[in-house]
């Protein structure tokens, strides 16, 4: 029997704008302020799934193809810190409907599959810092990266070799 696997789905980022995002994180972070995410692993997450079995897997990738919803644009404008879990990151003033909708059917559809919900309402953001045990300067508004989102995908998670790594299994394309 296939093990279970640490799953969740998300939003890829562009490219371009991960590698912008990652040039603008080094020059207003220091080492000293946490540790960042690889640039590979960069996202938004709509629904984390936890531990997942083959089968319940499949189920919900089924559910997931149901979902008829026009794409949207985010807009990265807004920073910030949670002190209690010293993560640093990175999101949006105004999130979009669209991102809410997709989100909120993709969470609902998880505890419907029972797989584990977090308890906290959906915050949507990009993790720029882990581990980041005191609080850090958050840059001033002024910065923006804004890209379309045409589609979402599910990612498994793994530990290999002391890192942490994210691959994409399969991406549904949102309706234009």
């Amino acid at each position: 029997m296939t093990e279970p696997k640490r799953l969740f789905f998300a939003i890829e980022l562009p490219g371009p704008v991960r590698e912008q995002i990652i040039t603008w994180r080094a020059a207003h972070f220091a080492p000293e302020d946490g540790r960042p995410l690889a640039s590979a692993n960069l996202h938004l997450t709509l629904a984390f799934l936890g531990e997942v079995s083959p089968d319940k897997q499949q189920a919900l990738s089924q559910l997931a193809g149901r979902i008829r919803q026009p794409g949207f644009t985010l807009k990265l404008d807004d920073a910030g810190q949670w002190l209690r879990s010293r993560v640093v990151w990175l999101g949006m003033r105004q999130p979009p409907r669209g991102l809410l909708q997709l989100a909120n059917m993709l969470r609902a559809q998880a505890a419907r599959s029972g797989c584990y919900q977090s308890p906290q309402p959906f915050h949507p953001h990009i993790t720029l810092l882990r581990d980041a045990s005191h609080a850090v300067a958050i840059p001033p508004p002024g910065f923006c990266w804004s890209f379309p989102v045409t589609e979402f995908s599910l990612y498994a998670s793994s530990f290999e070799r002391g890192r942490t790594r994210y691959s994409a299994l399969q991406r549904w394309t949102l309706a234009e």
